[in-house]
């Protein structure tokens, strides 16, 4: 019976520890690289909604976060990444290949 109780629990810590990864990633915006400019440290995207700003579609330009982000991107690549505000600019904080 204990067994049981075990595997139950570790079960529900399961579904919830992938509940978890799952809002997380689901939270992440699509869209397209359509220009870097790594000497600015900018991107440009056309996105879809952006659920962490409440932004709706459109192609605008954001800074990045940290540059290291722009060197395993280039322009067409499908994406899902994330943006934050901070001292009123939008800034990119995640990338990672849409697949």
């Amino acid at each position: 019976m204990m067994t049981i109780r075990r595997t139950a629990a570790a079960f529900a810590a399961l579904i919830c520890a992938t509940s978890v990864w799952a809002q997380a990633v689901s939270g992440l915006a699509q869209g397209e690289i359509r220009k870097i400019d790594k000497t600015a440290s900018k991107i440009t995207i056309k996105h879809g909604n952006i659920p962490s700003i409440d932004m709706p579609p459109m192609t605008m330009v954001f800074a990045v976060k940290d540059p290291s982000l722009l060197e395993s991107v280039q322009p067409g690549d499908k994406i899902r990444f994330d943006v934050t505000q901070e001292g009123g600019k939008l800034i990119v904080s995640r990338i990672e290949a849409d697949k």
